[in-house]
């Protein structure tokens, strides 16, 4: 890759410290042991399963494919939830609408097959928007900042060739990050790995395989002068679920679809909770007094899946960068001869 096409984020990564390079290992050793025993129910309800050290045994692959979206749609206004019957039309309606195995069309090649996508159902929780609070399944209004610092990046947008430069293209098709936290689902790729020790939870996701270490000894977050792309995770034991504390994100953090562009206030609660042996209800908070009037809640259902888990190698060497840098180049050559020819 020419030398002007490389990176300039390594700024946000830390070398991984001798006690966390160890910490890994031992979880990915402990990964190996059995689980303590499911005790047996004497009312016929479910028990939850603990570890060997007798926290709540969250390990395995999770998937959180889901149709529902982000924010309720405006013809479901004032419905929360689905019926059953309105969750087989709807995910029929889905299939059909976003479906890729079609003819492609002039100057449209089309995208991956549908083999490739897992979009889910909205079975698991028939709700209309991961958006559960405010009530009417919407993201709180943009504060007077968050408006203001918004209109900022629009205008900057605005004003430059979004491919002047690979610092223009987004952080996605760069390879950097994809997910964010909360980790809001997408076409594909939606499965995360849980394994725990006594001290730690990692978190694995497929997409662009970032790795979250979460300490669950009591320490207090990093100094608020170092930015992280996934922020800087805190856990907890409630009870039965597992509650982490995200903060000390990047000024290019992202909180996948949403309007506007987070501050430095960003703050993530999320909770994992066991309900049953497929499933985790993951719950999370979003607060940001600078972007947003009021915090906002959401949740989505995670279902353990069989696996593996694959490589997401994302286009290794970013070659697919460059090509597209490249191709913009040759458009303005042939937009360039164009040009001059009209002036002859």
């Amino acid at each position: 890759m020419p030398k002007n096409m490389e990176f300039q984020e390594t700024k946000y990564l830390a070398r991984p410290s001798p006690r966390t390079v160890g910490s890994i290992l031992l979880i990915l050793t402990l990964a190996w042991l059995p689980a303590r025993a499911q005790s047996p129910s004497t009312t016929g309800t479910w028990n939850s399963p603990t570890t060997l050290w007798g926290d709540p045994d969250l390990q395995g692959i999770w998937n959180n494919s889901t149709t529902t979206p982000l924010e309720r749609p405006a013809e479901l206004a004032g419905k929360e939830f689905f019926t059953e019957t309105e969750v087989v039309e709807r995910d029929d309606e889905v299939f059909r609408t976003r479906n890729t195995d079609r003819t492609p069309r002039a100057g449209d090649p089309g995208t991956y097959n549908e083999h490739w996508w897992e979009r889910g159902t909205t079975a698991k929780n028939q709700r209309t928007s991961l958006i559960i609070d405010p009530p009417d399944g919407k993201l709180p209004p943009l504060s007077v900042e968050g408006k203001q610092r918004a209109e900022t990046l629009n205008e900057r947008r605005r004003g430059s060739n979004e491919f002047d430069s690979h610092e223009d293209r987004p952080l996605t098709e760069r390879c950097i990050i994809y997910r964010g936290i909360p980790p809001i689902p997408t076409g594909y790729s939606n499965n995360y790995r849980v394994l725990q020790t006594p001290s730690y939870v990692a978190i694995l996701q497929e997409h662009i395989h970032d790795v979250r270490i979460v300490p669950l000894d009591g320490r207090s977050h990093i100094g608020p002068n170092i930015k992280q792309w996934l922020g800087d995770s805190r856990g907890r034991w409630e009870g039965q679920t597992l509650v982490v504390e995200t903060t000390n994100f990047s000024e290019s953090a992202m909180v996948r679809g949403v309007r506007g562009n987070p501050s430095e206030r960003l703050r993530v609660v999320e909770r994992f909770t066991r309900i049953d042996h497929d499933t985790i209800d993951y719950r999370f908070t979003v607060e940001d007094p600078r972007t947003w009037t009021r915090p906002w809640h959401g949740a989505i259902p995670m279902t353990q899946v069989s696996g593996p888990m694959f490589e997401y190698a994302c286009h290794e060497g970013n070659y697919g960068l460059e090509n597209v840098l490249r191709g913009a180049r040759a458009q303005e050559r042939v937009a360039a001869d164009v040009t001059n020819e009209r002036r002859r």
